[in-house]
């Protein structure tokens, strides 16, 4: 990849463009597959409106609450407020409630990126709305309904969208209405996708007026941010690591890559009954925690005395 290019891509996946983008893009690829191999109109009276309705807002709030779910920094926020282990919160200053206003947008524009993809795309597709809107079609004006009774039209009118055989008369009112729908679909997709672009703009803008960083600040806090993550996790992996190790030397008198097996050892019965209990994080008055499910036996010091475990002796 040129320099010019990387630079490009690593300017967008700082501002979250590509991760935005991509969001889009599968969540319209989703769309297209999802209407392909399960909508089916049921094209009945009364059913029409809740099928085409449910199968165009209950996806949409699904993306929402699983933006909202998958975001780490909403998670970060509820432990925050709700662990238990964590000192009463002090007085908020100005200052934290101006960024804590900029995370919850963030937030919550990242978690709408996929609801609203999926309302733009089914409603410029019109496919859902078509089924839904069948059974409110205005008909009066057409003489075709005129000797028919209320539950004979609103029986027609349900199976339009299944495109079902009718005289030519009919075939024409349908077509026209399946216009009418397509229309009014795609007006309010576009009418979606203008005010979900003004209330990007407008966030944007507010968000930097009201920031209490400037540009370069703003850039630097997002790389400490980064920086602070990504060794906080390489730190915690190698603490766990050296932790398990630690353990699993106490159990089996030796650890994986060590060619010292004088002390190596074959854990007892008890010792395996102990450490296939399932572990839970237990926080006692000090607040330090027991982080293996190998068993709470391996933090004793003498848990050698406990186990009975069978010692090995290699051959002189």
């Amino acid at each position: 990849m040129s320099p010019a290019l990387n630079n490009i891509v690593s300017s967008l996946q700082r501002s979250g463009t590509l991760i935005n983008s991509l969001i889009a893009a599968l969540t319209f690829g989703g769309q297209q597959l999802f209407s392909s191999f399960t909508f089916r109109c049921p094209c009945q009276v009364g059913k029409n409106f809740y099928y085409g309705s449910a199968f165009l807002v209950i996806p949409a709030l699904i993306l929402l609450v699983a933006g909202f779910a998958l975001r780490s920094q909403t998670w970060t926020i509820t432990n925050a407020y709700c662990c238990s282990c964590i000192p009463p919160p002090r007085r908020i200053s100005p200052l934290e409630r101006k960024l804590a206003c900029l995370r919850f947008f963030s937030i919550t524009g990242r978690a709408l990126v996929a609801p609203l993809t999926w309302l733009a795309v089914t409603l410029l597709t019109g496919t859902y709305y078509e089924c839904a809107a069948s059974e409110l079609a205005p008909v009066d004006h057409y003489r075709v309904f005129d000797n028919l009774s209320a539950s004979k039209r609103e029986e027609i009118l349900a199976g339009f969208p299944c495109r079902k055989s009718a005289s030519p008369d009919m075939i024409l009112v349908r077509d026209e209405v399946a216009l009418l729908h397509r229309y009014q679909s795609q007006m309010l997709g576009w009418i979606l996708i203008i005010l979900a672009t003004i209330a990007v703009l407008v966030s944007c803008s507010l968000v930097r007026c009201c920031s209490p960083f400037t540009s370069l600040q703003h850039c630097y806090w997002n790389n400490h941010l980064r920086n602070e993550r990504e060794l906080f996790e390489q730190a915690a992996a190698q603490h766990s690591r050296f932790l398990i190790l630690q353990r699993i030397r106490k159990l089996f008198g030796f650890i994986p890559g060590n060619e010292d097996v004088r002390h190596i050892r074959i854990p007892s019965c008890q010792d395996w009954k102990e450490i296939s209990v399932p572990g839970f994080l237990y926080m006692g008055n000090d607040m330090q925690g027991h982080y293996s499910f190998l068993g709470d036996r391996v933090d004793e010091d003498n848990e050698e005395s406990k186990s009975g475990g069978i010692e090995l002796k290699p051959l002189s």
